[in-house]
């Protein structure tokens, strides 16, 4: 008798079991408005993450392409601010150059000696540095820097003297001509 009312209780239990299973089953299945609503909400979840993505996208295209302008910027400008340090030493040859005398001049050493302003001259050519043409040229204040004002009949803003050579690294001023500029 206790096992046929083990039985019985067991049986009950099962039924139970298999009802609360049967609702679950019903509870886990969706009506077809409640379906069309969720692929709704997923596919506007979906378009969220796609206009991240490519926001994501396009602002690493913009880091990338600012980064690379900046490093052939940053390249370019300590080019020139090695080249610029150059520029005194090359002066001072030219002008050792133009204050010999004879006699030196027509040794063999000097003759070489001329040749190292050539060639440091030939090496900023090479690096895109440009002598600034200045001499009879009107006055432009973003290549030459006014050093002397003077009475020129004729030559009214126009360079009629360049005291310093001033050059040009591609497309921009490395140093102005330092010049002498006539006046009415």
């Amino acid at each position: 008798m206790a096992t046929d009312l083990n039985d019985q209780t067991d049986a009950a239990q099962g039924d139970r079991s298999a009802s609360a299973d049967a609702r679950a089953g019903t509870a886990d299945v969706i009506s077809g408005e409640q379906a069309l609503q969720r692929i709704s909400e997923l596919e506007r979840e979906l378009a969220e993450y796609k206009d991240s993505y490519l926001r994501a996208m396009a602002d690493y295209k913009n880091f990338k392409r600012r980064t690379d302008q900046e490093r052939s910027d940053l390249l370019k400008s300590a080019g020139a601010a090695v080249l610029l340090k150059v520029l005194p030493i090359i002066d001072d040859l030219e002008r050792a150059i133009g204050n010999t005398t004879p006699e030196i001049s027509g040794t063999a050493w000097f003759s070489g000696f001329k040749l190292i302003p050539q060639k440091l001259n030939a090496l900023l050519e090479s690096e895109g540095v440009t002598p600034i043409a200045a001499l009879g040229a009107p006055f432009d204040p973003t290549r030459h820097e006014a050093v002397i004002y003077e009475d020129a009949p004729g030559q009214a803003e126009l360079v009629i003297a360049e005291l310093q050579r001033g050059f040009m690294i591609r497309d921009r001023v490395l140093r102005p001509s330092l010049v002498k500029v006539g006046k009415a």
